[in-house]
């Protein structure tokens, strides 16, 4: 009973115990693919730091069946008890005689199921000659190995790992190392591979099925493979030369070589995430890694470089050097964004990879915008809740930080100061400190000083900018979309430039107000512009307009007065501003709106000021906006919605004129980019002409299979004016899509059709698709696409559809990240006060801790949505305004 009693004070903990410390796995895996099981057993080294009765590790959905522990003077242990938590997902193994200190080896026998949710050691399929067969694959990270086997799963607690598989023998086998020997027992084969260099358990990997793959060694002796579906290997050739070049790029950019001697890649098509770093074997999402002109657009292979360059970044940023635990995530995957589009940038300068940025950074403005958001550097608890921070704070606003000092102190500075960091901390665990720290000695600045204000805090401010005579009067605030008063204070780098990219000023926000003396860029005889900044000079009037945040390098909004506002349209009108100026004045003008600090007709008056714009990302995110407006305006003015609409159609035309179907020979990356974008966008708002021609386009593609009428770049477009057309009277256009579907083979084109299948306007349309994902037509993995095109006439009926359904969804999603996509593309489009309280209501009794948090953070965002809702409709005079916005040419 005393025994028993001292186990509870194992459970409720967060972290494990430090007793003893785990050196060396010795791992062997026997999966059967006919079962769908596995067995195995591990030998663990071990260093005890105190005599203890107890050894405790994690461990889940597992079946334990013999464990012992023999000491360094070879004495055996059997213990008394061995008890599984599942709650606390630890493993308890209780000893009537004391552990001594000091070395010992620990080892335990286990069997486990392979699951289907894409988590631990899980069934994966593949197709071979037409029939479905089974295949394995781990996903460890953040805190599945324990799914796997029992282990000390925590970043900090980093360990050598041998492994060894038993595997069908016409399969094949990989891990994290090279395999150095194989034996044939009949239809079975052992592989046994290479001890690894010191990891993290959620780095462990291994992967069982049929590959075909093409191989590159490096001029330093790295070999680097590209597994591929059978008959795919070429497919497999993009992302194999984008890590190669990679390899070379981050040796050099961190003064420290690859650390081991192969980096695999190997695309799964069953798979949750985009992609995942693994120690020397990344795995990624099929859609993510394969890549032929045919199927793949501009877009995807921008996507797949910027992913292969990110994954590879981490095999330094994550592996080599570890956060200490997961309230640093985003020193790996901040990081690795940002250096993934340093990467792109040198491999791809033509594609302007840093203004694209921005689109990113808005991704974490938006929601760091948020009551419900989070800091970058968070307090993670429960293991279960780690997955829901592996979103826009960690990535987005980690990278734009980053930029943003590295911004301050220079490229070179920043450089030295990374590669310093490897070379301290290489095979070890850090924190956030650590790294200033290295930042700081390298630079001779305090550099935690500003930064913590920045990764300690959520949040950011909004910077009021006034102008007086000579003078320009700052002030800082937290933003909130919500409206709400934040109580944040940052240490803010400004940046201002005044009538042209030469006349420029920059300084530090360290108080909430400081008033500015701009008399030397008033009075500057420089009134040269930059013959590499600035677009149209002959119209841009010296002292005629500011432009605080230049390219929008700071992670803060922009609030002008009226007067400064007033020129900043009047330069974006005469194109004086570079793109990413563009893309912010817009981007803050939108999110001052949302929060009712600005309103309505300022920024469709605003968006009127973009109709000849032909930048990519200053339309992307024009774009955007109509969406959003086109949403918000459905419940606060109705009866405008089709001239609004109209209003939008006539801000594309010139682009979309520009552009037209076809790709023309030597067409830059960024026209691609935006020809999908704008004639998606005139599919959905009921372009006549867009219609006719997506259509006639279609069904010449139906009738011609080899037809090249649409291309990868243009196919969406053309089935989401397809679906706009289908109706429960007139299913011809769906029947016809939802044919191709299930014909097709390629991942790719069936992405493109369920991304557009429920964008019909017709809900009961819309009700049939989701359906098809409580069916075993659509992978579980492959719900996220179908989820992200669903039409705002149908968020009602999708809403309904959920909480119908919810229990069915929550257990066959399992315990992964399907949930959050749900919520998130069906919870937070909801717009009334009424809807959040149903929303809170149904989720009461339902809430995981993989997705509080966001569900929480989409309940805000209705009310944020309701909120505008009703301050919009206080603007009488919006639907003339609008009528005479549509009625212009």
């Amino acid at each position: 009973m005393e025994k028993k009693l001292d186990i509870q004070q194992f459970k409720g903990q967060f972290r494990l115990p430090k007793c003893a410390i785990p050196k060396r796995y010795d791992l062997t895996l026997k999966p059967d693919l006919s079962a769908c099981t596995f067995s195995g057993s591990v030998q663990v080294d071990l260093s005890i730091d105190k005599v203890t009765n107890f050894l405790v590790l994690n461990s889940l959905d597992q079946q334990i069946h013999h464990v012992s522990f023999t000491d360094s003077e070879n004495k055996k242990y059997c213990p008394s008890d061995v008890v599984l938590e599942a709650d606390d997902e630890i493993l308890v193994l209780v000893f009537d005689d004391a552990l001594p200190t000091g070395d010992g080896v620990l080892w335990i026998s286990f069997s486990g199921v392979l699951n289907d949710h894409f988590v631990g050691l899980y069934r994966g399929t593949y197709v071979d000659g037409g029939v479905k067969k089974n295949m394995a694959c781990t996903q460890f990270e953040p805190a599945d190995a324990r799914r796997c086997f029992p282990c000390w799963d925590e970043p900090a607690l980093k360990a050598t790992f041998k492994v060894t598989v038993e595997v069908p023998s016409e399969l094949t086998a990989l891990s994290n190392m090279p395999a150095i020997q194989e034996t044939v027992n009949g239809h079975l084969k052992t592989v046994y591979f290479e001890e690894s260099s010191t990891m993290s358990t959620y780095l462990v990997a291994v992967v069982v099925g049929l590959f075909d793959h093409i191989e590159y060694t490096t001029a330093s002796g790295i070999k680097v493979r590209a597994y591929c579906p059978v008959g795919k290997a070429h497919q497999g050739k993009f992302a194999l030369d984008i890590a190669v070049k990679s390899l070379d790029l981050f040796t050099e950019y961190f003064s420290m070589p690859y650390p081991l001697p192969k980096l695999d890649m190997v695309g799964v098509p069953d798979f949750s995430g985009g992609a995942m770093e693994n120690y020397g074997l990344i795995t990624f999402r099929d859609n993510e890694f394969l890549y032929d002109e045919l199927h793949t657009g501009a877009s995807r292979k921008q996507w797949i470089t910027i992913v292969v360059t990110h994954e590879v970044a981490h095999q330094w940023f994550g592996n080599l050097v570890t956060m200490e635990w997961w309230t640093d995530l985003w020193l790996n995957e901040g990081f690795a964004t940002w250096i993934s589009n340093l990467a792109t940038d040198r491999l791809f300068p033509e594609w302007n990879i840093w203004t694209q940025f921005v689109q990113d950074t808005t991704r974490g403005l938006s929601l760091d915008a948020l009551e419900q958001s989070h800091p970058i550097e968070v307090e993670v608890h429960h293991a279960r809740s780690v997955v829901e921070i592996f979103d826009a704070i960690s990535y987005e606003k980690g990278s734009a930080v980053i930029r943003m000092l590295q911004s301050y102190l220079g490229a070179d500075i920043f450089q030295r100061s990374l590669s310093a960091y490897m070379k301290r901390y290489a095979g070890k665990n850090t924190k956030t400190e650590d790294l200033w720290s290295v930042l700081s000695e390298e630079s001779g600045i305090q550099v935690n000083s500003m930064m913590d204000t920045w990764t300690k805090q959520k949040g950011y401010p909004v910077i009021s900018v006034k102008s007086n005579d000579n003078t320009l009067e700052f002030e800082q605030s937290q933003f909130l979309s919500s409206g709400s008063f934040g109580d944040g204070q940052w240490i803010v780098p400004i940046s201002l430039c005044l009538g042209s990219y030469n006349r420029t000023k920059s300084f530090f926000l360290e108080t909430q107000v400081r008033t500015v003396d701009i008399s030397e860029l008033l009075y500057s005889s420089d009134s040269n512009l930059s013959p590499s900044k600035g677009n149209d000079e002959g119209k841009c009037k010296e002292h005629s307009w500011f432009k605080v945040n230049i390219e929008q390098t700071g992670f803060y909004r922009v609030k002008y007065d009226d007067k400064l506002a007033a020129q900043l349209r009047k330069a974006i009108e005469e194109n004086c501003l570079l793109e990413a100026d563009k893309f912010g004045v817009l981007d803050d003008t939108f999110a001052l709106c949302e929060a009712c600090q600005l309103p309505f007709s300022s920024l469709l008056s605003l968006m009127d000021v973009y109709r000849k714009e032909f930048d990519y990302i200053v339309l992307s995110r024009l774009i955007k906006v109509c969406y959003d407006v086109a949403h918000i305006s459905s419940d606060s003015f109705p009866n405008s919605v089709n001239e609004l609409k109209q209003f939008f159609i006539n801000l594309l035309l010139f682009s979309a004129e520009k552009l037209g179907w076809e790709s023309v020979s030597e067409e830059s990356h960024l026209n691609k980019l935006m020809r999908k974008e704008v004639l998606m966008a005139l599919a959905t708002f009921g372009h006549s002409e867009t219609h006719k021609e997506a259509m006639n386009r279609f069904q010449a593609s139906l009738d011609d299979r080899n037809s090249r009428l649409l291309s990868a770049d243009t196919k969406q477009a053309a089935y989401i004016a397809v679906m706009r057309n289908s109706c429960s009277t007139n299913r011809t256009g769906y029947d016809s899509l939802l044919k191709l579907y299930r014909e097709s083979d390629e991942g790719q084109e069936k992405e493109h059709i369920l991304r557009s299948l429920a964008s019909s306007s017709d809900p009961s349309i819309v009700l049939e698709v989701l359906n098809l994902l409580l069916s075993d037509e659509i992978p579980d993995q492959d719900s996220l696409y179908l989820l992200s095109g669903i039409s705002s006439e149908a968020h009602e009926t999708a809403w309904s559809w959920l909480k119908e359904n919810w229990d069915l969804i929550s257990s066959k999603s399992g315990f992964g990240m399907q949930p959050t996509w749900y919520i998130r593309r069906i919870v937070s489009p909801l717009s009334t006060l009424e809807e959040a309280d149903e929303v809170e209501a149904f989720f009461a009794s339902r809430l995981k801790p993989t997705f509080t948090m966001t569900l929480k953070q989409s309940i805000e965002k209705i009310r944020i949505k309701a909120r505008w809702v009703e301050s919009i409709k206080q603007e009488q005079s919006l639907p003339e305004l609008i009528k005479s916005l549509a009625c212009r040419e």
